[in-house]
C-alpha cells in the first residue's frame, strides 16, 4: 500500500469534494428527464462491471491463418550432415 503525505491526502479530498460540487451544479443545470436518463445509463454501466480482457493466445500463434497458397515453408530436415573439407 502506498503511503501519502498529509498534504497529499488533504489535496485529494479537496479535489474530490470540488468534483462532486461541479457534478451537482451540472446536473442541476440540465433538464430533469435528461439528468434521469444519464443517471440510469451510469447505473447500468456500473452494474455491468469492468471490461473483461479476452484470453491471451499462445505465444507465437498468428492472429489469423495464412491465406491459401501462402503457408510458410516447412523447415528443412538435414538428415545427412554437410561435409566439411
Amino acid at each position: 500500500m502506498t503511503k501519502h503525505s498529509k498534504h497529499e491526502r488533504e489535496r485529494r479530498a479537496a479535489e474530490a469534494q470540488r468534483v462532486a460540487e461541479i457534478e451537482r451544479a451540472w446536473q442541476d443545470s440540465i433538464p430533469a428527464e435528461v439528468s434521469a436518463a444519464f443517471a440510469a445509463s451510469v447505473q447500468r454501466a456500473k452494474e455491468r462491471g469492468p471490461w473483461q480482457r479476452p484470453p491471451d493466445m499462445a505465444p507465437g500463434t498468428a492472429p489469423r491463418p495464412p491465406r491459401p497458397g501462402r503457408e510458410p515453408k516447412a523447415k528443412k530436415d538435414d538428415a545427412t550432415p554437410r561435409r566439411r573439407y
